[in-house]
């Protein structure tokens, strides 16, 4: 399976390169994880990046996680259920 995704703040938008995803083994869909870091508008670009994977990825169900602050390290109770239930994360800045 290939994904094509490019968001950039950049014009013109440059062209993206495939990243091939390779599921595990079973015929559930993908367990996303999101991390966001705080900042302002953060949850909605996150928001936009799991919808668009949603619309072209088997999405099984999704782990979400905030850090308190986007100058402090997400508790390792955060990073701990990432790792345990998710098999990528998204994480993202934005102001």
């Amino acid at each position: 399976m290939t994904l094509k995704l490019c968001v950039t703040p950049e014009a013109p938008v440059a062209a993206a390169e495939s990243i091939a995803l390779q599921q595990r083994g079973s015929s559930s869909g993908i367990r996303f994880g999101i991390l966001d870091n705080s900042k302002s508008n953060a949850d909605h670009l996150l928001q936009f990046l799991l919808d668009t994977a949603r619309d072209a990825l088997p999405v099984e169900h999704v782990i979400a996680r905030r850090k308190p602050a986007a100058s402090r390290p997400a508790e390792a109770g955060v990073i701990d259920d990432l790792a345990r239930e998710a098999d990528f994360v998204l994480s993202a800045m934005a102001d």
